[in-house]
């Protein structure tokens, strides 16, 4: 799991740099054709990550229950996303996964509620699944966040 907590932690880089590098504005545009926004993909990835490995193991995510209603599957921008949010985002690219892999190598995670999930169909059977698959879902979300970065040409 070393290199899937290393890949992990350079996407979220990425997802760190875009956001030091678009305006606010932009971060909140939604492209016509789009259904959301490049903060509203790099919230929903936050999210996702902390319910498919901590709620699904049955265990408390660190997230506030508003950040993930906010964010998670089938949700939508609903207003203007704040610098002040933002920067919560921000953070918690980082916490949330520094988090996981220390509680991953304290063997925390014990049990799993299987799972599947809408875009490939695949079962999600136990924790080291889901963290597999949250590689392949951060990866379709920062092809998502170019799409909407081109469109409103940033």
């Amino acid at each position: 799991m070393k290199f899937t907590f290393e890949v992990l932690a350079n996407t979220r880089k990425s997802l760190k740099n875009i956001l030091e590098r678009t305006s606010l504005e932009d971060l909140n545009k939604i492209p016509e054709t789009f259904n959301n926004n490049i903060i509203w993909n790099i919230g929903h990835i936050v999210v996702s990550e902390q319910l498919l490995v901590y709620k699904l193991s049955g265990l408390p995510t660190i997230l506030s229950d508003e950040m993930i209603d906010k964010y998670r599957k089938d949700s939508k921008p609903e207003g203007f996303i704040t610098q002040e949010e933002v920067n919560e985002v921000k953070d918690l690219l980082f916490s949330t996964i520094e988090k996981t892999e220390a509680d991953y190598k304290n063997e925390i995670f014990k049990t799993y509620n299987t799972y599947t999930v809408s875009t490939t169909g695949n079962t999600l059977t136990n924790v080291d699944e889901a963290l597999q698959f949250v590689l392949f879902h951060e990866g379709l979300h920062i092809g998502y966040i170019l799409a909407l970065s081109k469109a409103i040409k940033i």
